[in-house]
């Protein structure tokens, strides 16, 4: 009996120094950071479409004359940015129109005194950035784009005769550098004629790229 309970005193003691020799585990800092994270800083410049500046361009495309079929046209255009939103521009363009498929059909010739005639109209329009956004070339190049809309009014000039016009449209544009950039238009000319008897109101529909600089 007694040498069961020294044997038990004996387990007791060996297991007590075993305890005291182990050391404690030493408790994680709070801060630390256990997985560090392998991110590349990238650099990326964030454009945008300059504010209060002045743009001069140029546009070519494709004008259709309502009743007389669809011509090229080229034009020029200065604007004004009045804001990042908000801005104004003037356009001047010239088309060649032509009568050919009614000399074809009247006996006594055509609409026009000549079988094509020059088309020209002005006009001043508002533009309203509905989208403004960014394209991207590549991993590192961000590019301004935004999507607007345009109104305004103007003139028309065909057989020697002005007409007022109105114009509504919506365009596209990208700033491809610091102080370029390009644009393509889809717009509506709205004019009276009354090159074919009464008068009526004409949809004069206009596809246009181009590209402007800024100043």
């Amino acid at each position: 009996m007694n040498k069961e309970i020294l044997m038990l005193l004996a387990a007791g003691f060996a297991t007590h120094a075993l305890a005291q020799s182990t050391p404690a585990p030493q408790p994680r800092p709070a801060n630390e950071q256990v997985v560090v994270p392998q991110v590349e800083r990238r650099d990326l410049k964030l454009p945008k479409f300059p504010s209060k500046d002045i743009e001069v361009g140029a546009f070519a495309g494709v004008y259709s004359t309502e009743n007389f079929g669809a011509s090229g046209i080229a034009g020029l255009r200065v604007g004004y940015h009045i804001t990042e939103d908000f801005f104004v521009q003037a356009n001047f363009a010239q088309t060649k129109v032509s009568d050919e498929a009614f000399r074809q059909l009247l006996p006594g010739g055509g609409i026009f005194p000549k079988e094509k005639e020059t088309l020209s109209y002005y006009n001043v329009s508002a533009g309203w950035n509905l989208l403004p956004g960014e394209g991207f070339i590549g991993a590192n190049r961000a590019k301004a784009t935004a999507l607007y809309l345009l109104a305004g009014v103007g003139s028309t000039k065909l057989v020697e005769r002005r007409r007022q016009t109105l114009n509504f449209g919506v365009g596209m544009r990208m700033l491809v550098a610091d102080r370029a950039g390009i644009h393509l238009e889809l717009r509506d000319h709205v004019f009276s004629t009354d090159l074919l008897g009464p008068r009526q109101s004409t949809h004069n529909n206009e596809l246009t790229g181009g590209f402007a600089w800024y100043f």
